[in-house]
């Protein structure tokens, strides 16, 4: 899901992405194909994460499930399920019991996003 449009937001062709994520704009999952790193290769994106605005998510790591990236967050290290990255330099807080669901409202009907659509509330 792209609440604001896909304009400005690089997905790289190698990184993989579960269902229900929700990326917002100026969003970067790119490759790091620098020799010698850390984590070389594509990240690899759990189910229902939220990824904030101006993030940027970098290298051969995993994002858990029901995480949540905060705007403008840099993410290069792996990420357990359940936890919210904030920051730059970032910082893993654990959290249990996220709810990722992206709600909007169109022409005054509530929606919610799941399974890849828009859902009526």
């Amino acid at each position: 899901m792209f609440p604001h449009g896909i304009q400005g937001i690089f997905i790289s062709n190698t990184a993989k992405l579960g269902k229900d994520v929700v990326i917002f704009q100026q969003v970067t999952i790119g490759s790091n194909t620098l020799p010698d790193s850390k984590h070389p290769g594509s990240p690899v994106i759990g189910d229902h994460v939220y990824i904030g605005a101006g993030a940027k998510i970098i290298g051969g790591i995993t994002i858990g499930d029901h995480c949540r990236i905060g705007a403008n967050a840099v993410v290069y290290e792996d990420m357990p399920p359940h936890s919210v990255a904030v920051c730059a330099p970032t910082r893993i807080l654990q959290k249990e019991g996220l709810d990722n669901t992206y709600y909007t409202t169109l022409d005054g009907v509530d929606y919610y996003f799941q399974d890849g659509r828009l859902h009526r509330r």
